[in-house]
């Protein structure tokens, strides 16, 4: 309840009072975040790494020289190569699986299940075989496995066992 000035009255809803704030605003700024923390840890690993690909070092010449590559970008600040809008991760473990614990470990993500987290992951990031490896760091997570959902009936009620008429007489 809110006392306004010049009424004689408590109005329990004010006007303007409470503000509603946008989810996609704060979505974004989540997302951002995430986006920041990972690229401040790793985006000079990235960069060595990518360019000791073979097939990245033609890509990434063409796009510092201006040319223009089908599909691929460069991102401007850091220097990352762009698979349609999306980073390019190299073939590395070691990154793929910090990136992948970052989005699937943290507080801020919920501990998504499999189907999220290769969600969350596909909206930023690129690398070879990146389904398999997400779908087998998931199955692997002890995390996952309590939330996931049990796909089978319900069991049945138990019924006892009658009790035996002397000793050995059933087994």
């Amino acid at each position: 309840m809110y006392l306004e000035p010049g009424v004689d009255f408590i109005n329990k809803n004010p006007g303007n009072f409470h503000q509603v704030i946008k989810h996609d605003g704060i979505q974004e700024s989540i997302s951002f975040s995430i986006k920041v923390k990972i690229f401040s840890d790793f985006v000079d690993q990235i960069q060595k790494e990518v360019w000791k690909e073979k097939g990245n070092k033609e890509i990434l010449n063409k796009l510092a020289r201006g040319e223009s590559v089908s599909d691929y970008s460069l991102e401007p600040q850091a220097k990352l190569l762009l698979s349609k809008d999306r980073v390019g991760i190299p073939r590395n473990e070691e990154i793929q699986l910090n990136i992948l614990q970052k989005h699937h470990d943290s507080p801020l993500t919920g501990y998504p299940v499999q189907e999220k987290t290769l969600k969350l992951m596909k909206r930023d990031f690129y690398w070879d075989g990146m389904n398999s490896f997400i779908k087998k760091y998931a199955s692997s997570c002890q995390q996952c496995s309590r939330n996931k959902k049990t796909h089978h009936k319900k069991f049945g009620l138990l019924k006892p066992l009658q009790i035996p008429f002397g000793p050995w007489n059933s087994l």
